[in-house]
């Protein structure tokens, strides 16, 4: 089971969602995964204390002009569909930053003036905690393409019995990369009117996608019930409430688990599990 923690907002609780219930699901014997797609900024190390076993680059294509071949004729410009590439006075002028590796100036290309290279966007790091397998991804700094690096965390992940996907915050396309193939997405958000803007944008996408879905609440007794009512309205199930319990932001200031910091939590996770799994049968 592909299982991705999300949320329209940062700041939710997302990682502490997807940390603890990976721990869970393992402690419950389960073979568990945990993916830290949120590639700009990684957290999830922080929590699990992994051993990173193994560091690998992630790159992508860039294109190069082959300036004795090169006419000028702007063609490349014209099919690239990122404002890439720019073509002043027949000179071809490169933007690698925004760059998406697509391949078409190559293709289109009547000169065949234009070869491919590599460059590197970011790294994947592998390794192993309290036997969940642990992959993460770090988004080199000034770089745009975290997709990319989002998808080779995914392709590095083992045919374990739940890979649990720890997404970036938001909506975009970054978020997307990470949430496609799911066979399961829980949102989480917070009971206020932020909260509450921001997972109607989140489950608008899933809807999208069309991938079955939950929501997960946290500090669930501050702020109002219009989350709730949201909810009920749109017959959106709620897998997990977490109280405001000064206890876990404790917890979370000293990089603990909260499982572990306070074990009476340790059955909410579990009983929020057994909802998904009924859910998504």
């Amino acid at each position: 089971m592909k299982l991705t923690i999300a949320s329209g907002k940062g700041g939710t609780g997302k990682t502490t969602m997807a940390t603890n219930l990976a721990l869970t699901l393992a402690d419950m014997g389960k073979t568990v995964e945990l993916l830290d797609c949120d590639v700009e900024e990684p957290n999830c190390h922080i929590f699990l204390k992994p051993e990173i076993e193994s560091s690998t680059p992630v790159t992508v294509l860039k294109p190069e002009v082959i300036e004795g071949k090169c006419t000028g004729c702007g063609i490349c410009a014209d099919v690239c569909e990122f404002s890439a590439i720019a073509v002043i006075k027949g000179k071809v002028l490169i933007f690698p930053e925004l760059c998406h590796g697509c391949g078409a100036c190559k293709l289109f290309c009547p000169e065949d003036a234009i070869i491919e290279t590599t460059r590197e966007v970011g790294i994947v790091e592998e390794g192993k905690s309290n036997n969940v397998g642990f992959v993460q991804g770090l988004l080199n700094i000034g770089e745009l393409m975290s997709p990319s690096v989002i998808h080779a965390v995914k392709a590095a992940a083992k045919e374990g019995e739940i890979v649990l996907i720890d997404s970036p915050p938001g909506t975009s396309c970054p978020v997307i990369e990470a949430v496609k193939g799911s066979d399961f997405v829980v949102l989480v958000t917070e009971p206020t009117p932020f909260g509450l803007n921001d997972l109607e944008l989140a489950v608008g996408m899933v809807r999208k996608l069309d991938i079955p879905f939950a929501v997960a609440i946290n500090r669930s007794d501050i702020g109002d019930e219009d989350v709730k009512e949201y909810c009920k309205k749109e017959k959106i199930e709620i897998v997990l409430e977490i109280p405001d319990d000064r206890r876990i932001a404790e917890a979370y200031s000293r990089g603990e688990m909260v499982i572990h910091a306070l074990p009476d939590y340790r059955k909410l996770f579990e009983e929020c599990w057994m909802r998904i799994k009924v859910l998504s049968s």
